[in-house]
């Protein structure tokens, strides 16, 4: 990190098709080796799978998914005296939705699927019911956060 001024915010368009900035951030975090057209084929498959099975708009589907694996609560660590507490703090808004991204996009590429397309599709259905890993994900550090309640008092 830079010791002397925050990094400032890069500018990011709407994705063509939906015209909604949270899909062009997902798009890019599963892009790999700077293959956008690559990302968006996966990103739009998916989302055409999503209508097909869900029988509803896959941008709402996507926003609940995305809404359901966002957590409230982490653990940060928290050194005082010699030892090191795991602190609950509650999470940006900005670091709620870019740990959501991750978290699907990693789940996704868990998942044992033939195409990244099915894999996507699969997580996002998931996800969109209150199932799935990254779900999984979300709740364990809910449960981490709720065992180290009596730390917060460290908070800083």
């Amino acid at each position: 990190m830079s010791r002397r001024h925050r990094a400032e915010k890069r500018e990011i368009n709407p994705d063509p098709k939906f015209g909604d900035l949270v899909v062009t951030k997902f798009m890019n975090a599963i892009m790999l080796d700077g293959k956008k057209s690559v990302a968006e084929t996966i990103v739009y498959g998916a989302f055409d799978v999503v209508q097909g099975k869900a029988k509803q708009d896959p941008v709402t589907v996507f926003h609940s998914a995305l809404d359901n694996v966002a957590p409230h609560v982490e653990v940060r660590s928290r050194r005082v005296g010699g030892a090191t507490y795991q602190v609950p703090v509650d999470v940006r808004p900005e670091r709620r939705q870019a740990l959501a991204i991750r978290w699907l996009i990693a789940a996704a590429r868990k998942r044992n699927e033939t195409t990244m397309v099915e894999r996507l599709s699969g997580e996002l259905m998931d996800a969109a019911n209150n199932r799935g890993s990254a779900v999984k994900k979300r709740e364990d550090t809910h449960k981490m956060a709720d065992a180290n309640r009596a730390f917060s008092h460290y908070r800083w």
